[in-house]
């Protein structure tokens, strides 16, 4: 049982600082069930020297088309404000496009898992700060364990963004969790 705490607490302090609500920084191996769907709202903000960009709102989209094979796709309504000019453009962003499939079913020992890659199409205006200019593309791997009313997903993955907006360089690995209990 130590083994188990341990490992939970080893991730819950290595881990990206997260907020509940759809889009999560993290994600879950598990794919929305065949000719099922998903819709959610939302909106994210980020801010920094040079100034704010986010979306508001941005639309996301999930359907299973298959079994253990979900279709995703998010269309968001972007702004960008440039602290310099205080300059504030808006339009459409850079549309996100992926498909989640669920390659392990969880057992009484092992995990679920899951890859869900991601590529983040140049369809927001890059000069006006609304997009990237290029394709991004992210390709991690989740996964999920339960013990009775508790719940435990992450994962990782590799992230290329050859665009020009790049502060830590053109290839990124992350890894992020999540605790959660029910009932």
């Amino acid at each position: 049982m130590l083994g188990k705490r341990a490992a939970l607490i080893v991730m819950f302090l290595i881990s990206t600082t997260g907020f509940a609500g759809p889009p999560f920084f993290t994600d879950d191996p598990e794919p929305v069930e065949r000719n099922h769907s998903e819709f959610y709202l939302a909106s994210q903000l980020v801010s920094d020297n040079a100034g704010q960009t986010g979306t508001l709102p941005q639309a996301e989209f999930n359907y299973g088309i298959g079994r253990e094979l979900q279709f995703h796709v998010v269309t968001p309504y972007g702004f960008s404000r440039d602290r310099g000019t205080d300059q504030v453009d808006r339009g459409y962003g850079d549309t996100e496009v992926g498909l989640k499939y669920r390659v392990k079913r969880e057992s009484a020992l092992s995990p679920q898992i899951g890859v869900f890659p991601l590529v983040e199409l140049p369809t927001g205006d890059s000069k006006r700060g609304l997009g990237n200019g290029k394709a991004q593309i992210f390709v991690p791997i989740w996964l999920q364990k339960s013990w009775g009313p508790w719940t435990t997903y992450g994962g990782g993955g590799y992230w290329l963004n050859p665009g020009r907006e790049i502060a830590t360089g053109r290839c990124q690995v992350g890894f992020f969790s999540a605790i959660c209990r029910t009932n």
